[in-house]
């Protein structure tokens, strides 16, 4: 009687023991089948940087990246904007970090500046403005274009150049950059046509240093004001006016591929 009760006793517990193994076995069975469930938080991150509709544009530069002079206020790179958005029906988010009066030694110090990098890092295409106010100096450069002041100042003027463009693509690999070249605003002046001499070979100077560098492309713009300067001046007959600004930018709408 006593050894019937044992092995009752045994048997149950037998049957216990299984039971709890079996349970176990099915808890970690679930345990590891739930933990891929957490992988696909990657995959929709992914999904979300391939799926990108949006275009972003950086613009870096001086007064004609800020669009002085434009009575609509948009200046060469609100034209482009709006024109981009119409034939790639695509969104187009600007940054436009432009700064009146800005040199090139003062654009060699903003594009070091984290934030400046981080806004360039997320860039789609970065545009930039910059060489005039080195050149002219505020009406200056007339006074003293035939010097041997010009070549010292041209040669600073490239080296920040070469280091922001160096800048631009530590930053930014894969960013088409356009880099827009000067006209001459003082071409009917007297010593106009002197000072295109000059301005044409620092246009030619600076298309070289952005020639070293992939998908940086120098844009010229010195043809489109050349035979009716004042009809596209401001009334400062320095600055682009509306129908100026809409030649440069209709200039490198025509070097995009939609």
């Amino acid at each position: 009687m006593n050894k019937n009760v044992i092995r009752s006793i045994t048997a149950i517990a037998v049957l216990f023991c299984l039971l709890w193994l079996i349970g176990l076995g099915w808890a970690v069975g679930e345990y590891y089948a739930g933990k891929p469930e957490k992988v696909p938080e990657t995959t929709t991150v992914n999904k979300k940087v391939e799926n990108k509709k949006g275009l972003t544009i950086v613009a870096l530069g001086d007064s004609l990246t800020r669009g002085t002079g434009d009575e609509t206020g948009k200046g060469y790179v609100g034209v482009l904007m709006d024109e981009i958005k119409e034939k790639s029906k695509r969104p187009v988010q600007l940054t436009n970090l432009g700064i009146n009066g800005q040199r090139s030694d003062q654009l060699r110090k903003q594009v070091q500046q984290t934030e400046i990098g981080r806004q360039i890092q997320k860039a789609d295409m970065v545009l930039v403005t910059i060489g005039g106010n080195d050149l002219f100096r505020g009406g200056q450069g007339l006074a003293d274009f035939k010097t041997e002041d010009i070549v010292s100042i041209e040669k600073k003027y490239l080296d920040n150049l070469k280091f922001t463009f160096e800048q631009i693509r530590k930053n930014n690999k894969k960013a088409n950059v356009f880099f827009i070249g000067l006209y001459n605003p003082f071409i009917e002046l007297d010593q106009g046509k002197e000072m295109s001499k000059v301005i044409r070979q620092w246009n030619y100077d600076s298309a070289e240093v952005s020639a070293v560098y992939p998908k940086i492309v120098f844009v010229p713009t010195f043809d489109l004001f050349e035979l009716k300067v004042n009809d596209y001046l401001y009334s400062d007959k320095f600055h682009p006016n509306s129908k100026g600004y809409r030649l440069i930018a209709e200039r490198v709408a025509s070097l995009l591929t939609w």
